[in-house]
């Protein structure tokens, strides 16, 4: 399906098309101290509409993978990455998208910090 997004303060907002069937939640160190609810998506399913000039970028660990938040409220309601295979990929924070109800999906666990 196909939502719009943003951060909080609306200065980020997107369009993306993404499956919310299995989407999860992580233990690592970074994951478990953001609450985030990640569905990742193909790069080309995902369109920035405003904002991509107010983003600030944190990398940690093996600093593949782009932690993207807007600089004026803090928000990280998307990240950039690669798949295992070199795929681009977009991970969408669920709770940043609108309309969407998170009590209502099946949320499932990773043990990302056993990896």
């Amino acid at each position: 399906m196909r939502y719009q997004g943003g951060c909080h303060c609306g200065a980020v907002r997107y369009e993306v098309e993404v499956d919310l069937s299995s989407p999860i939640t992580c233990n690592c160190s970074y994951c478990s101290k953001r609450g985030s609810v990640l569905a990742f998506t193909p790069a080309d399913n995902f369109t920035i509409e405003k904002g991509a000039d107010n983003l600030t970028e944190y990398r940690f660990n093996a600093k593949k993978i782009e932690h993207l938040f807007c600089s004026t409220c803090g928000m990280q309601s998307f990240g950039r990455g690669a798949m295992p295979d070199g795929t681009r990929m977009v991970a969408v924070n669920v709770r940043c998208l609108d309309g969407v109800d998170v009590g209502a999906i099946n949320i499932h666990e990773v043990d990302g910090r056993s990896l």
